[in-house]
């Protein structure tokens, strides 16, 4: 296949970026999207060129590291894939193939297409962790959990963190996130004691990192590559609002 590339190139978050076009030639249809930059990359390297700068580790579709805007969708147009799942033999030859990083002031571009995403560490990490015991491993059987709050629980930890929520949504807001974050722990009986403190905890500081707010149009759930549910920003707003009513009453 021969495609024409327009990629963004950006030194750093100081400098201007631009879209430059490189020419993707002789692309095998069944090369992942990552191996065809591999490819192009190869043939930039060997001309004396800057590479072009993308983040991925597994390629597996696990990790999330590779999140790229691809045509103006974050991850692609597919349903249900991470970027290094996208294979080529979905593109025409001849095509013209737009790919831009994620875009949210809560994500500053580090260079070319990749962003630094460690604001969702920091909202991980402010929401905690659970008090159990810890040591050898608990009876499966030990805590009652229903099979709906089980699998719902399951559901949202199968949140990977990469992004494509915010980079989908106008207003940058990283509910979906935060929703799936807080919902894992929350719909469990082990998540229960910090119930309240983890969710005043991870709201404010998602705020505080500049995300925006939700207005419920629902492109987080369309680019997710987890499809996780909208249901978990309904959860977490009435489990904000509780926690809001209940600190107030304790002051």
């Amino acid at each position: 296949m021969n495609l024409t590339l327009k990629v963004w190139r950006q030194k750093s978050a100081k400098d201007k970026g631009r879209i430059e076009t490189y020419a993707a030639t002789d692309i095998p249809g069944e090369a992942s999207f990552l191996e065809m930059l591999d490819i192009v990359n190869t043939g930039i390297i060997e001309s004396g060129g800057e590479p072009i700068h993308f983040d991925h580790d597994c390629r597996e579709g696990i990790c999330g590291m590779c999140s790229l805007n691809i045509n103006g969708v974050p991850h692609s147009r597919e349903r249900g894939i991470t970027t290094c799942q996208v294979h080529m033999h979905k593109f025409r030859e001849g095509d013209t193939i737009w790919i831009e990083p994620f875009r949210a002031r809560a994500f500053p571009i580090v260079r070319d297409l990749m962003v630094d995403r460690s604001a969702f560490d920091r909202i991980v990490a402010s929401g905690g962790y659970i008090d159990v015991r810890t040591g050898s491993a608990p009876d499966a059987n030990a805590i009652p959990i229903s099979k709906e709050h089980a699998d719902a629980a399951f559901d949202a930890a199968t949140c990977i963190g990469c992004g494509a929520c915010v980079a989908a949504c106008k207003n940058a807001s990283a509910m979906l996130f935060v929703g799936a974050k807080a919902a894992h722990l929350n719909l469990l009986p082990q998540g229960e004691p910090e119930k309240d403190k983890r969710v005043l905890a991870m709201v404010r500081k998602m705020d505080a990192e500049g995300f925006g707010n939700c207005t419920n149009q629902y492109e987080c759930e369309a680019v997710c590559p987890k499809e996780i549910s909208v249901d978990v920003i309904a959860k977490l707003n009435r489990d904000y609002a509780a926690a809001v009513a209940r600190e107030a009453v304790c002051r």
